[in-house]
């Protein structure tokens, strides 16, 4: 069975959200810039945030499914989707290797692990107190 595609709308939020999302990881960068050989604070700090972000609202939206479609595409991989980067947390993995810097490749494979599912754990509990308090399903 093929779904429908979905309409322009959240192409439109997606690109958006892309663009959004694509500065702000941009701009943390440029404000915050990562050494070369050093571990990617930066990177790992924005991966958390994103990550716990995510999984507020997407459990903010489990409870309140009549969300609309391009609002979540817009926001989840739209924003979230650029902001965060895993690609970088392997790419920087492979760095730190190749230079011989193994404690601090494991150590950031282990806090990258560690912290993000902490952060969307955490993100989770936010995103149901908030359901909650709004009043959960509509």
């Amino acid at each position: 069975m093929r779904t429908a595609l979905p309409d322009w709308r959240a192409w439109f939020a997606v690109a958006v959200g892309g663009l959004v999302g694509t500065e702000l990881r941009y701009g943390a960068g440029v404000v915050f810039p990562e050494a070369a050989g050093s571990v990617p604070w930066t990177t790992l700090v924005i991966n958390v945030v994103g990550s716990f972000v995510l999984a507020a609202l997407t459990t903010v939206w489990i409870a309140r499914p009549k969300t609309a479609f391009w609002l979540r595409a817009g926001l989840g991989p739209g924003l979230l989707g650029s902001f965060t980067t895993f690609s970088a947390v392997v790419f920087s993995i492979d760095q730190l290797f190749r230079g011989g810097f193994h404690a601090s490749w494991l150590a950031y494979l282990g806090l990258s692990l560690v912290l993000g599912l902490g952060a969307a754990a955490a993100g989770w509990k936010t995103g149901k107190a908030l359901a909650d308090l709004s009043g959960g399903a509509s």
